[in-house]
């Protein structure tokens, strides 16, 4: 048994006798208009940067043009198999020299500009911190108003591993100097893409 189950195991065996039902959760007012462009104001509040995959434009070749071929670069999405893949390592560690990580999120929260990235989405957790830069593939059909109306999808309870990104890692310190890049990405780009 894993100690997970011994956790789970031991906090059934404690709980005390009786029904007790969750509370409902209230319906909090989300983000309402256009949630395309509420998500691109939130998401540049973040530090954040978007673009929007041009008509007729292969996305392999966008991303391509964008990036130039000097960076090492991984996908977690099947979208693009002419990348080299993130799952193609043999321990988490090896993706610490990635330069550009590309994924595809499942859905996007207008209100903060975040990104929903699962452990399927991502398929290596450690690629979504371990990279330099990340590039999110979002189809913008995919967003939702608020952050409560984000937990109400079922996507959290198939889920093992869930982040929500909102732009690169950043910090402050005691005198208020904005540093992006301090614990994880330097640059977060999502790129609007329809799913196909």
């Amino acid at each position: 048994m894993s100690a997970r189950e011994d956790i789970l195991t031991a906090l059934r065996a404690a709980r005390p006798a009786g029904e007790h039902p969750l509370p409902d959760l209230p319906c909090f007012p989300g983000i309402e208009g256009d949630l395309l462009a509420a998500f691109q104001s939130s998401l540049a509040v973040m530090g954040g940067q978007w673009v929007r995959l041009p008509e007729g434009d292969a996305l392999g070749a966008f991303i391509r043009a964008r990036v130039g071929d000097g960076p090492l670069i991984r996908s977690a999405t099947d979208e693009l198999p002419d990348f080299p893949r993130v799952d193609a390592v043999n321990h988490p560690r090896d993706l610490e020299n990635v330069d550009v990580a590309i994924v595809r999120a499942r859905f996007g929260v207008a209100e903060t500009g975040s990104v929903f990235l699962s452990d399927r989405e991502l398929r290596v957790n450690t690629i979504a911190y371990l990279a330099q830069h990340l590039i999110v593939l979002l189809d913008p059909a995919a967003i939702v108003p608020g952050i409560a109306d984000a937990y109400l999808r079922p996507d959290f309870a198939d889920a093992r591993y869930v982040s929500l990104m909102t732009g690169p890692s950043a910090t402050a310190d005691i005198e208020g100097v904005m540093i992006r890049g301090a614990q994880g990405v330097r640059s977060l780009t999502v790129v609007f893409a329809n799913r196909h």
